[in-house]
């Protein structure tokens, strides 16, 4: 087929960059790009970081400017939403009844934030964050300062906000079901380092904690399982966040925490692809399927599927990597979460001023390494997570050996 038409559903940073990468690796025949919201694609990350603290304009966040998608002969379809595909008629169906047949299909449709849950919790005060929307309602409440700033989740996303919060002269609190921060992410040595950072910038914390009600009215408040009453003017939910799975699921495909594909995005279905916070990948490098939200699985996912569907051999074989910026701290992180969890945890540096590196070892094997207010130093955490020897423990440790000789 000499022209084919890839459809891909969702335009965000994994949408966006399957496109992007189908025109840079030659694919000449048509692509749209449906978008649930009015703006072209852009990264998530400021939106709780430097958009989030007024250090940066969203135009810095954006994927590729706007004239990039007509120079390029990319449809970009603003505030269309998929409902449903008929894999044997190779239909995307849109919302409003519009049919757009495919050759190739890519679902990108994200994931959503959890709501809390509670009683009182959907009234206008309580804010979660996902769009540039959300964010620019959230810097209006907290640039104004002085106010009582209730964050629920411990989480990257939560504490990231209480730490923008805290530059605007806010009182904040986190709540969190953890006895520490990201305990489940991190561990429970390196979350106290996190939790320690935000107590030194005049943070409170209620952990072991659950919110049973968010209390209206004059006083409004988070009621919490104890009983005790936190008064807030805002309410942040940062209870994590759940893949967008209905037009997957509408048009039979089979679930298993999001979409199942294997190592070159591919689902069960021909022709169908899965990336982004959707996709549930085959990793081979670990040997099973890995879901993860941060904005670099989005672009590995992105380009995989897009080197799949021109013809190429294509496999996910990227490190999960993210970085988080919290007060005057600084931290990127590659590896493998599951394999993480439990593992021996080497350090590098003075833990204490919060300027080390983190090894997590299983079998003596680098399974995963973040580094804290040290830099340049990723290429190393990356090539020691991919090795396939165990190291040495002491000379991991030994800041006068150089981790290019590890």
């Amino acid at each position: 087929m000499s022209h084919p038409t890839v459809v891909v559903a969702g335009a965000g940073l994994a949408g966006a960059t399957t496109a992007v990468e189908l025109r840079e690796r030659g694919f000449d025949g048509r692509i749209l790009l449906l978008g649930e919201e009015a703006h072209h694609p852009y990264i998530r990350p400021p939106l709780s970081k430097e958009f989030l603290k007024g250090e940066a304009p969203f135009e810095d966040a954006a994927v590729k400017p706007e004239e990039w998608y007509a120079d390029n002969q990319v449809e970009f379809l603003a505030e269309e939403e998929a409902g449903s595909f008929d894999p044997g008629a190779h239909e995307l169906f849109v919302a409003g009844g519009a049919r757009i047949t495919y050759d190739s299909l890519v679902l990108a449709t994200g994931a959503s934030p959890r709501p809390l849950g509670v009683p009182g919790s959907g009234h206008g005060a309580v804010f979660s964050l996902r769009t540039i929307e959300d964010s620019q309602w959230l810097r209006s409440a907290l640039e104004v300062g002085g106010r009582r700033i209730v964050v629920v989740g411990s989480g990257w996303i939560g504490l990231e906000v209480a730490a923008a919060a805290r530059g605007y002269s806010n009182e904040v609190t986190v709540v969190g079901r953890s006895a520490v921060p990201l305990a489940s992410a991190i561990g429970t040595e390196l979350g106290q380092v996190f939790e320690t950072l935000h107590r030194d910038n005049g943070v409170a914390f209620r952990n072991d904690a659950q919110v049973v009600a968010v209390e209206g009215g004059d006083e409004q408040a988070v009621v919490l399982a104890s009983g005790e009453r936190i008064p807030a003017d805002v309410v942040v939910a940062g209870v994590g966040a759940a893949p967008n799975t209905l037009v997957a699921e509408r048009s039979g495909l089979t679930l298993d925490n999001g979409v199942p594909t294997d190592e070159a995005m591919r689902t069960v279905i021909e022709d169908v692809y899965a990336v982004g916070d959707v996709a549930n990948p085959f990793l081979p490098a670990i040997g099973r399927r890995l879901r993860n939200e941060h904005w670099a699985n989005a672009i590995a996912g992105g380009t995989v599927a897009a080197r799949a569907i021109v013809g190429e051999d294509a496999s996910y074989d990227d490190i999960p990597y993210f970085y988080s910026d919290q007060y005057d701290l600084g931290m990127e992180y590659s590896g493998y979460a599951p394999l993480a969890k439990g593992a021996d945890v080497v350090f590098r540096g003075d833990v204490e001023a919060r300027e080390f590196i983190a090894f997590w070892l299983r079998d003596d094997r680098v399974v995963a390494g973040m580094n804290v207010n040290v830099w340049d130093v990723q290429e190393q955490i990356q090539r020691l997570v991919r090795a396939t020897e165990p190291v040495d423990r002491q000379r991991l440790a030994d800041e006068s050996v150089d981790l290019a000789a590890l």
